[in-house]
């Protein structure tokens, strides 16, 4: 087994030269895992333990290699919701609504992608975004660093962030 301890890289900067790419896929919701064991498309048997400022897995991240191979992650696509706010205003509502319901949430470019669920698309479908469904590679989950907040009465995290979407 091969003990990965560090990304060496990524796969976009990064040119293999004649080394073979060897794909370990993974599910989105894989990559953040601190322990895990898995086969590479290869064969090649490979382990990792998080530690501390270990970064959450990205399409391309190189695990491994030597003179003849490179281990590289792809994450295999998924069922997504995709929106695409016209606004900074829709922007902030999706964000806020879809963070109040604990999704995991991947802002990509100009598009807001969350791993599909019926419910939320239909939910969504009604307040007139008009969700797409497509299959998307998740990458680059947003990261919150939001205080717990309360759901009462006082000020809420909606209305910090519509603060910040209006102009003074």
């Amino acid at each position: 087994m091969i003990l990965i301890n560090s990304i060496q890289g990524n796969v976009q900067s990064f040119d293999p030269g004649a080394r073979v790419v060897d794909l370990l896929q993974l599910e989105w919701f894989e990559t953040n895992k601190k322990i895990m064991r898995r086969n590479t498309l290869g064969g090649r048997e490979i382990g990792w333990k998080v530690v501390k400022g270990f970064p959450v897995l990205q399409e391309g991240d190189i695990l491994w290699m030597d003179d003849h191979t490179v281990i590289a992650v792809s994450i295999l696509p998924a069922a997504a919701i995709v929106l695409k706010p016209i606004s900074m205003l829709d922007m902030a509502t999706i964000c806020y609504e879809i963070g109040n319901k604990h999704l995991p949430l991947f802002i990509v470019n100009e598009e807001v992608l969350v791993p599909y669920e019926d419910p939320l698309f239909r939910w969504l479908e009604a307040k007139g975004y008009q969700p797409l469904r497509e299959q998307r590679v998740l990458t680059n989950m947003l990261r919150s660093n939001v205080q717990p907040h309360e759901h009462g009465s006082g000020s809420t995290l909606f209305s910090k962030i519509l603060q910040l979407t209006t102009k003074s």
